[in-house]
């Protein structure tokens, strides 16, 4: 177990890594179902809009490739188990179970495009916005693809179910996410 010093007021506190992990991956895990609880029904598609991605993307970027990942998959298998997590009811079978393995995969894919150079230029919001906007699309993506098997339509179909109606509202997701990522670190 490594451990970190840290001043506080003058006074040395000692910071345990893995405390602060465990605490990191309980936190988005919490606010990946919160934001789940924040759905907005849309009547022509059976996907509805949450605040979920917005937590998803954060998780990559605050806490990394490895346990981004781990939280969303703790997330998904907490939900897959029967605790009541998602937005829908149907989870990883449903329409909404693509969304739910890109929630596994996006972490990954910022954490690991944050982790390349030296993050902290003046081209940070850029990058940051890049690897947040990657992430997004993964989500969209692989969301389209279990739709069209849920629904038995092609991927055309898909898309203007499971994805434009939500390009909007992620460019917001995504500008804000990298907003607080970014303020954050300078």
């Amino acid at each position: 177990m490594q451990k970190t010093q840290v001043a506080v007021w003058n006074r040395e506190i000692t910071i345990n890594k893995a405390l602060i992990s465990v605490l990191g991956v309980i936190s988005f895990v919490s606010l990946t179902a919160l934001g789940a609880w924040v759905r907005i029904p849309l009547p022509f598609t059976p996907v509805p809009i949450t605040l979920q991605t917005f937590f998803v993307l954060l998780t990559g970027a605050f806490i990394g490739r490895k346990l981004g990942s781990i939280t969303q998959l703790l997330y998904v298998g907490l939900g897959a188990f029967g605790v009541p997590l998602f937005a829908t009811q149907l989870g990883l079978t449903g329409p909404t179970g693509g969304y739910l393995i890109g929630f596994i995969i996006a972490p990954f894919v910022i954490g690991k495009l944050l982790e390349r150079g030296n993050y902290l230029t003046k081209k940070t919001f850029l990058r940051i916005l890049v690897a947040m906007s990657i992430g997004s699309l993964i989500i969209l993506f692989l969301g389209m693809v279990q739709l069209s098997i849920f629904l038995h339509c092609e991927l055309k179909t898909a898309f203007f179910m499971g994805v434009l109606p939500f390009i909007a509202g992620d460019i917001l997701k995504t500008f804000l996410a990298t907003m607080i990522y970014y303020k954050w670190h300078t």
